[in-house]
């Protein structure tokens, strides 16, 4: 089909984040195999990984035991797991380009203060606001962020939505769209006085897996997919579905609500390092707004407790 061209200037990005903020999705396939490899398992395989990706953890620990079927509980294995995850997750890093993207978004705020809009040409530019939508459970989100609380503390903690939000209901998590609705209503319950709600088509999700990809374009919103170097290679061929949506994820409920394939909603990108503002309607001010007075006023507080 042919692709859609014009789209409202972006006024949110949602981001997931393992595997697309935390550089965790090798951290976590470490932990497996290594619990793998003490029963005389074999590796877990990309085309296994691929659909573990980017769900909520009870989903993602159904489909791995159908597949492993370990010679141990369920509460065992998990138990092992945790165990081996607290161990390695902090040493997860960020990955390419996102904490310039991130600080680039930050800085939108600028076009909010009363100095930016006495500027004519400055005020051509709006805030974005952002949010987070991530899988991970409190627990794991406070171990994977606690040497990054600087960086995460850009999410203010009304607009964190984690995996085990129980405002996402049972077997609605990624693929399912409720995830990123829900981080959009957060921006939305939030906005300055004034300022009109933003619609699913003005939000950009920021993803990894597959199955985060086909939850953004349910949630009739714009995709940027960027996946782990293998995942890409796993769906070699197939990325105008994937983009679209259109892997079966969630099998055959809803389908009006997926993409069609080439229709401009969705983009591929190997990293976040020089991501194109432009293209999605993002004025970035120059970084020398940060040192106004009314910028240092504002910097977010929200910074990650180590027990949240």
């Amino acid at each position: 089909m042919t692709p859609r061209k014009s789209f409202p200037p972006v006024r949110a990005c949602l981001f997931d984040m393992d595997g697309l903020l935390l550089d965790t999705e090798d951290i976590y396939t470490l932990c497996i195999n290594i619990i793998l490899e003490k029963y005389g398992r074999s590796n877990l395989p990309w085309s296994i990984k691929a659909r573990l990706q980017g769900r909520p953890g009870p989903d993602a620990n159904a489909l791995f035991h159908d597949w492993a079927q370990l010679p141990i509980s369920e509460a065992e294995y998990l138990s092992q797991y945790a165990a081996l995850q607290a161990k390695h997750f902090p040493d997860a890093k960020p990955l390419p380009g996102v904490e310039e993207l991130l600080a680039k978004l930050g800085r939108t705020r600028w076009f909010e203060k009363p100095k930016a809009k006495a500027t004519t040409e400055e005020s051509k530019g709006h805030r974005v606001h952002i949010a987070l939508a991530t899988s991970s459970n409190s627990r794991n989100f406070a171990v994977k962020t606690d040497n990054w609380t600087e960086l995460f503390a850009v999410f203010e903690s009304h607009r964190r939505v984690l995996g085990d939000d129980p405002r996402i209901p049972p077997g609605r998590g990624k693929p399912m769209p409720d995830i990123y609705l829900l981080a959009l209503d957060t921006i939305n319950q939030s906005l300055p006085q004034g300022e009109k709600p933003i619609t699913p088509e003005e939000c950009l999700v920021f993803e990894d897996s597959v199955p985060g990809v086909e939850a953004g374009r349910r949630a009739g919103m714009r995709v940027v997919w960027a996946p782990h170097p293998m995942l890409k290679k796993e769906y070699e061929g197939r990325e105008k579905e994937v983009l679209a949506g259109r892997m079966g994820e969630a099998g055959d409920v809803d389908t009006h609500q997926l993409g069609e394939l080439d229709d401009g909603w969705a983009d591929y990108y190997p990293d976040l390092t020089g991501f194109p503002y432009d293209k999605y309607g993002i004025v970035v001010p120059p970084a020398e707004v940060e040192q106004d007075e009314s910028m240092k006023a504002d910097v977010s507080e929200d910074i990650v407790a180590k027990d949240s």
